[in-house]
């Protein structure tokens, strides 16, 4: 017997929901894109045109008290997340917040208290680690493929300079760090399993409350690391694990297939190199997919809270510098 699809509802028509995660819930097994909270006709067009049939409700709250809804994808503007997925929980619903999930981690450990007092399923959308090229270079270091690690340095960039856009508001979370300090910071975690033990330096460029650029370095047991964010930069993405017997890099780490194709490239003293491609894996479905086994079998989610919260701290102390 086919089991009953998950059906999720979005919290807004937010431009990243229309393009990525709305069409992902309607492409992922056993969910369904069923409702959508927005009060622009226009906009719930757009979604309407790949989820047929789709009920739109003018308020979040009519979606929230909405029956046949069991989960809600949150892609609200960042000071928003914690409200709003907290008042989600309460009415009795999964939730997938965007990231950043909290402004800080004050915020997630009120989130976590609320999933702790509700019961529910709540987690930060962390797609990377649901795509096999992190999950794949997580399993080689654990192996030894490229020897006892030494250094990680990561880069994350674009140019964004639009004074209307969230990314560039102060008041409602904007900047590098939050948006993008994520996934240079948080994956090195998920791939290490490993905890930094503090904050080495931080050079930090501010405009108007929000960091542009910033060039943070941490220490972690047994290896050193340094990362960079910038919205005022040219596109760019690589992260690289450098051992003592070969040097592991991630071409396209954050934005597989649409920045460039997923690769995971061993290179090693002897001059030899070995590529693992990963073409036409779209972790935003595998994202859904394994949301949506977690809230039917309780087996535990690969992305915590616990997990954005440890994230959470490394971006605090950056911050904290400005």
């Amino acid at each position: 017997m086919t089991e009953k699809p998950i059906r999720w509802g979005i919290l807004g028509a937010a431009n990243f929901a229309r393009q990525h995660m709305g069409p992902a819930i309607h492409a992922a097994a056993g969910a369904e894109l069923a409702a959508l909270a927005t009060s622009s006709a226009e906009k719930a067009a757009n979604f309407a045109a790949f989820a047929p049939g789709l009920k739109v409700h003018d308020s979040y709250e009519a979606l929230l008290a909405d029956p046949d809804i069991d989960a809600v994808y949150v892609p609200l503007p960042n000071h928003l997340h914690v409200e709003w997925s907290i008042k989600a929980l309460e009415a009795g619903k999964a939730v997938l917040c965007e990231k950043p999930v909290g402004m800080n981690v004050a915020q997630i450990d009120e989130l976590i208290a609320a999933r702790d007092r509700t019961g529910g399923l709540v987690a930060e959308a962390y797609m990377i680690v649901h795509h096999p090229q992190w999950q794949r270079a997580r399993a080689l270091l654990a192996e030894g493929a490229i020897g006892t690690l030494k250094h990680v340095n990561a880069v994350f960039s674009f140019y964004n300079d639009d004074g209307g856009n969230i990314r560039n508001q102060a008041a409602k979370g904007g900047g590098g760090l939050r948006d993008i300090g994520v996934y240079v910071l948080g994956s090195v975690r998920y791939a290490t399993g490993l905890e930094p033990e503090g904050l080495d330096y931080a050079r930090l460029q501010m405009e108007n409350g929000v960091d542009l650029f910033a060039d943070m370095g941490f220490a972690f047991p047994g290896f050193t690391y340094q990362g960079v964010t910038s919205i005022r930069m040219a596109p760019r993405q690589e992260m690289h694990f450098h051992g003592d017997q070969g040097v592991m890099s991630l071409t396209c780490p954050f934005n597989a297939s649409v920045f460039d194709q997923a690769e995971v490239k061993i290179s090693r003293p002897d001059m030899t190199t070995t590529v693992e491609r990963f073409p036409r894996v779209n972790h935003y479905v595998e994202q859904v997919e394994a949301f949506g086994h977690s809230l039917r079998t309780g087996e535990n989610y690969a992305w915590p809270l616990e997990q954005a919260r440890g994230t959470q701290a490394m971006i605090d102390m950056v911050l904290a510098t400005a």
